[in-house]
This record gives structure tokens, C-alpha cells and sequence, in this order.
């Protein structure tokens, strides 16, 4: 290399230095007291003019008479409203950046029976997507895998980390795209015949693997019964599914039709499964039978339109309402990606159309968490929780309220994303336009 060409390298290095820009400002992690504010603690009621301390990622204090240590930073929470953040229980977030671009689609892997494919290795952290949905207030999102009968194992996620390890949020589940006996939608352009041939085919398929998967249970506890040396075949589908038989890891079952969720009430009794049914668009018309079989409920979207062209038009708006009325446990989901962060209005439609302000808020709290076996960790503002924290200046539900401050973790997370990053940009634009 010449002498030019090497100061021309250096040069462009030096340039190339100048101008890096990390993708989002950093988060901020310290000892926080938001005071004077109105906390919605999901479990305990409402709280006027109290404060909350954050400290170590955890909630150290909640109430009216915290004592705010020194060194804290304090943050006057006055006109606003604390709430602990937003579970999504059903998102392809992370999983997926442009729907109409293959390369930046990952929640989809060849195969049927699959349920050791990890959507957790799959997530990116640095997606635009995430950002955009934190600042609306969702904390927390269940990224699920789709495709085949056992399409891989979704994993609950906080919205703030490098790495997928720094966000898991503990919970996972496999996921079983129970055979469907209906039209996939609108554009389904399928016969009745070609349906039926396909459901029996996925129907049979169902059937033989969990055979296998009860033969190698038995096969395992003889072997572990005599203590043998003897060690099984590397079976990894087997391996991943042996722990959903035994009732250790959950099953995630998507379902949606009412003959369809019938048929998954008959499949999983005395399964002893720790089963949560996922989807249940037509849930409304089976609430009696699933809250006697006692199976929690993650639906969504609510946004959506009925299933059916002679149903009222407000049977989605209403189904989780229907369902918890009936005793059903019933968290909702968004089922997207980019429009994760419209979470808060899918329950409150579900609010308006029969599940009340309370239930529709504990349905995208305190609900997920239980069913997500984190109800400890999550879910509320009660000592002792993650900092996952949302302060607003109004009503969550309501489309005119904007979120001031969120926390995951503890870390005080920058209210920046790409929408904002836009909208700064364009709104004194420069060169502008000629007046």
C-alpha cells in the first residue's frame, strides 16, 4: 500500500469513528423515587398521592409514607398515574423486522414436529420493533414460533437487553398448532374436501407423535427405574416433549374454532398437561366448557373482526369478556409484531365490551403473570417485584394518554424510538419547504 492510499485509510477510519451513533440513547439504571403520583397497583387497589422506590431493578417501597434515601434520584410523578408494565401474551416481537421481506422473518422453521426450535436464539435485541413498543408501555412480550403442528417453543421477554439471555424473563412454552377443522381465514380458497383431508392428515400426525412421546416416557423411566448406564438415542424432539407429558414444561395449544376447541378439551383430559389454550377466537361459544375444564386462556387479537360472516360484529371485542364471566382465567395478546404496542386498546375494547376497566387491566398484568407461573416477579406494583414500571398522564386505555416514564428492570429506559426519531426529524425540517 502506498502512502497516500495508507493516509486515505486513515482518514476514512478516523471519519468512520466521528460518526458512529448507538441506535437508541441508554438506559439508566440507579436508585429512583417517583412521588406524589396515583398507583394502580393491580392487587392492592388504587393509592393516591403515593411514591414508589425503585432500587437494585426491584421495588423497594410503595405507599403514601416512603422514606426516599439519599442519593435517589426523584422524579415528581404530580397529574400522574404509575402502572406496573404491559404483558403481551402472544407476539412475534424480535421474530421478525419486515413482513414482506423473507431474510428479516425468523419465527417460521421447516418441519411439523419441531418443538426444539428455541424462538429465544432467534430474537434479536436490536430490533426497531422493540423500542417502538416499550414506549407505548408493553414491558414484557411471549414471542411465539409458528408453522407446523409443534412449531418450536415461544419465550416470555423483557423489552430491554443486548442479548436474548439478558432478556428472558423465565417462562417457556411449546407450542401445538392444534389441527383446524376451519378455513385459516378469509382467503382460504381451499374445498371442504381439501380441509378435511388436511386436518385428518394433521389429526393422525398428532396422534402418532404423541405415541412415540409416551413410548419413550416409558422407555426413559424404565431405564432411570433400574438405574441402568443405558442412555437413549439422541432424540431431540422426543427430548423437548418428554417434559410436556410429564407436565414440567407447559403446552402453549393454539385453537381457535368452537369444534376445534371441543376437540382440544377431549385431547388434553386426563392428560395431566399444564395446558393454556392460545387464540380462542370463538371462545364465547365454549366459555361454559373451558372454564368446567379449568384450562387458562391467552386471546387475541381483539382488534379483529368475527370468525364468522353471520356473527355480531362485536363478538371479538367481546370474547374475553364472555370467557371471564364464565370463570375463565383470561389473558389477551396482540398476536403481532409491529403493533405490539396497541395492547392497551385491544383491552380496552374488551373493557367497553363487557370485561370491565379492572379485569381487562389484570388481563394484561397480573394475568399473563400468573399463567406464566410469575406472578411473584411480575404483574403488579407490590415490594419485592422487578421495576417494570409505567407512568402515564392519564388513563392507559385511552389513545390520548402518553407514556412519560418506563422501567424494565430497574433501568429507567429512554422514551425514544424510530416513530420519535421521525417525527423529530421531519417536524423542522432544514432545508425546510418554501413558504
Amino acid at each position: 500500500m502506498n502512502h497516500i492510499a495508507k493516509i486515505a485509510v486513515v482518514i476514512l477510519f478516523t471519519c468512520s469513528i466521528g460518526s458512529v451513533n448507538a441506535q437508541n440513547a441508554k438506559g439508566k439504571k440507579g436508585t429512583f423515587a417517583l412521588t406524589n403520583a396515583t398507583l394502580e397497583t393491580i392487587t392492592n387497589g388504587t393509592v393516591s398521592k403515593g411514591s414508589l422506590l425503585i432500587s437494585e431493578g426491584k421495588i423497594k417501597a410503595i405507599g403514601t409514607s416512603v422514606s426516599v434515601p439519599d442519593g435517589a434520584e426523584i422524579i415528581d410523578c404530580s397529574g400522574l398515574t404509575i402502572y406496573p408494565g404491559m404483558i403481551d401474551g402472544g407476539t412475534r416481537l424480535g421474530l421478525t423486522e419486515v413482513g414482506s421481506d423473507a431474510r428479516t422473518r425468523d419465527f417460521s422453521e421447516i418441519g411439523d414436529v419441531i418443538p426444539q426450535v428455541q424462538a429465544l436464539t432467534a430474537i434479536n435485541p436490536n430490533s426497531v420493533l422493540i423500542p417502538v413498543t416499550r414506549v407505548s408501555g408493553v414491558t414484557t412480550s411471549l414471542s411465539v414460533p409458528s408453522g407446523g403442528l409443534f412449531s418450536g417453543t415461544a419465550a416470555l421477554v423483557h423489552l430491554h437487553g443486548y442479548t436474548p439471555n439478558q432478556m428472558y424473563a423465565g417462562f417457556k412454552g411449546v407450542v401445538l398448532n392444534f389441527p383446524s377443522t376451519g378455513r385459516r381465514g378469509r382467503f382460504d380458497r381451499r374445498t371442504d374436501e381439501e380441509i378435511k383431508k388436511a386436518s385428518d392428515k394433521s389429526l393422525k400426525n398428532l396422534k402418532d407423535t404423541w405415541a412415540k412421546v409416551v413410548e419413550y416416557h416409558k422407555i426413559d423411566s424404565a431405564i432411570k427405574a433400574a438405574a441402568s448406564k443405558e442412555q437413549l438415542d439422541y432424540y431431540p424432539e422426543m427430548e423437548v416433549l418428554l417434559p410436556v407429558l410429564r407436565g414440567e414444561t407447559p403446552l402453549l395449544l393454539e385453537v381457535n374454532t368452537a369444534k376445534d376447541i371441543q376437540a382440544a378439551l377431549d385431547w388434553v383430559e386426563n392428560k395431566n398437561l399444564r395446558v393454556v389454550f392460545t387464540g380462542v377466537s370463538e371462545g364465547w361459544r365454549m366459555a361454559k366448557e373451558l372454564a368446567e375444564a379449568k384450562v387458562p386462556v391467552i386471546t387475541g387479537p381483539v382488534l379483529s373482526r368475527p370468525t364468522r360472516d353471520y356473527d355480531r360484529y362485536d363478538r371479538p371485542y367481546a370474547n374475553a369478556g364472555i370467557m371471564h364471566e364464565a370463570g375463565v382465567k383470561v389473558a389477551i395478546r396482540t398476536s403481532g409484531a409491529e403493533n405490539v404496542r396497541n395492547l392497551p386498546y385491544n383491552a380496552g375494547f374488551a373493557a367497553t365490551y363487557g370485561m370491565g376497566k379492572e379485569e381487562a387491566l389484570k388481563a394484561i398484568t397480573i394475568v399473563p403473570a400468573e399463567i406464566f407461573g410469575l406472578q411473584n416477579e411480575i404483574g403488579s406494583l407490590e415490594t419485592g417485584k422487578i421495576a417494570n414500571i409505567v407512568v402515564t398522564d392519564g388513563d392507559i386505555f385511552e389513545t390520548k394518554t402518553q407514556v412519560k416514564h418506563v422501567f424494565i428492570n430497574g433501568w429507567q429506559i429512554p422514551m425514544e424510538s424510530r416513530h420519535t426519531k421521525l417525527y423529530d426529524e421531519f417536524l423542522e425540517r432544514s432545508p425546510g419547504l418554501k413558504k
